[in-house]
C-alpha cells in the first residue's frame, strides 16, 4: 500500500505540530497533497480510470476548502504551507 501508518506519522510530524496531531490544517493539507500526487501519477498511466479521477477531483476540492479556511484564520500559516508544499493558487 502506498500510504502506511508510518508515512502518515512522518507527514504529520513534518507539517503538523507533532506525529499524533492529525487535526491540524497544515497536516491535513500535506496529507491531501501526498494523496493527490499519488493519484495524479496513477492517472498518467491509467487514463480511463474514471473512479480514481473522481476521487482526485474530490480530494482537490477538500484541500482547496482547507486552504481557504487557513487563509481566513491565519494568513502567515497559509503562506508557509503553500511555500513548503509548492502549491500554486
Amino acid at each position: 500500500m502506498y500510504l502506511t501508518a508510518e508515512k502518515k506519522q512522518e507527514i504529520f510530524g513534518q507539517y503538523g505540530k507533532s506525529n499524533t496531531d492529525t487535526g491540524s490544517s497544515e497536516g491535513q493539507i500535506a496529507l491531501f497533497s501526498y494523496r493527490i500526487n499519488h493519484l495524479t501519477d496513477h492517472l498518467k498511466s491509467n487514463k480511463k480510470d474514471y473512479s480514481t479521477e473522481r476521487a482526485l477531483v474530490i480530494l482537490v476540492g477538500k484541500r482547496r476548502r482547507l486552504l481557504n479556511y487557513l487563509k481566513d484564520v491565519d494568513i502567515t500559516r497559509y503562506r508557509a504551507i503553500i511555500k513548503e508544499l509548492g502549491i500554486r493558487k
